[in-house]
């Protein structure tokens, strides 16, 4: 059990796990890649940097100054995140963890597709979350679209309550092993032209004119980002954005977020303040709680 888990190795995600690692805590950071700012070719705006420094070199730095300090850092992908009996459960691709408090850190939502129909159809059969909305598909065919972990992790659990569960992959490989695959879960690779239907989507078209007949689309593209899994633990969300206090809390109890998933100046100099914020306050939520416990 940890104190804290970081979801993100970005300057929010390491600058929060340095200050509660300094604290005497046990924290875990975990996060697959660095994001855009790995792929920034140079940084000239930010603080004590005499010279440009690029995106990569700024990264490595931080898990650097992290690993001197014995932070654990997992660079495997989570899948999946639950809260239950006052801990969070995150599970990645090879590991399942537990933590007093969590922290999502992974930059703002880009997994947004541009199919024809999408946007007109969420909330009316296209869906980002398949533990809140699967219930309401039960005994249907509901389909996901995406082709990597995270796509199959939706799939898995809508499988436990749809009759039939088709992954759309867009005309993109997949990445996961088919034999691992439920019998109630198919795989259809044609590249997609539209999402249609009335008042609710009905079907999904292929670019070579054939359809899908579905009653719901889950998105689960690339890998989860933190807007959706403060949507799966019931943070609320503003304009594609985490809604948080001045300590970076959410509306979930000891569910925090910081950097560019709670919106406004997308710089790192935010992020690594909102970094710092959300350590300190868990800092004095667990004094708090040790104290309760004495």
């Amino acid at each position: 059990m940890y104190d804290c888990i970081i979801i993100g190795k970005g300057p929010a995600g390491i600058s929060a796990g340095l200050y509660v690692k300094r604290a005497n805590l046990n924290v875990l950071i975990i996060g697959k890649d660095g994001g855009t700012l790995e792929k920034t070719e140079k940084i000239e705006n930010y603080y004590g940097f005499e010279n440009p420094i690029s995106g990569k070199q700024l990264l490595e730095n931080g898990l650097k100054q992290a690993k001197r300090l014995q932070i654990p850092i997992d660079t495997d992908e989570v899948v999946s995140v639950e809260y239950k009996e006052n801990e969070f459960i995150v599970e990645t691709r090879n590991n399942e963890y537990k933590s007093k408090t969590l922290i999502l850190a992974t930059g703002s939502r880009r997994n947004i597709p541009t199919i024809k129909g999408i946007k007109e159809y969420e909330g009316n059969g296209v869906s980002y979350c398949a533990i809140c909305d699967g219930f309401f598909y039960k005994g249907k065919n509901v389909a996901v679209l995406g082709n990597g972990d995270y796509a199959l992790k939706e799939a898995n659990i809508l499988s436990k309550t749809a009759s039939k569960v088709t992954i759309l992959t867009d005309g993109k490989d997949i990445v996961e092993n088919r034999t691992e695959m439920p019998s109630n879960i198919h795989l259809e690779t044609r590249q997609i032209q539209s999402i249609e239907g009335t008042k609710r989507i009905e079907d999904v078209k292929f670019k070579d004119n054939s359809s899908l007949k579905t009653d719901g689309l889950f998105v689960a593209l690339g890998t989860a980002t933190s807007f959706d899994f403060a949507k799966k633990l019931g943070a609320i969300i503003k304009n594609n954005y985490i809604e948080i206090d001045e300590n970076m809390r959410t509306n979930v109890p000891r569910l925090y977020a910081c950097g560019d998933c709670t919106g406004g100046l997308l710089q790192i100099s935010k992020a690594v303040y909102e970094g710092a914020k959300a350590g300190t306050d868990i800092i004095s939520l667990l004094k708090k709680d040790n104290n309760v416990e004495k």
